[in-house]
């Protein structure tokens, strides 16, 4: 599942994220939610959280639902 709605990320989910540093190598960084950080509901290059390690970037896949 892709990170395009905010509707389908809540806070504890297990998602891959991309790093601002990472988006011209696309490396994702796999964690947990913390806080959703768009406000939109939707944003086409996936919506923007912070991790419970406290990285930030925008959401590729959705692990578990």
């Amino acid at each position: 599942m892709n990170g395009n709605s905010r509707a389908d990320i809540r806070a504890g989910l297990e998602v891959d994220i991309v790093l601002k540093q990472d988006q011209r190598t696309g490396k994702l960084t796999r964690g947990i939610v913390k806080d959703i950080l768009t406000n939109s509901p939707n944003h086409p290059h996936g919506i923007k959280v912070r991790l419970t390690s406290g990285d930030v970037g925008r959401v590729k896949h959705i692990l578990q639902k």
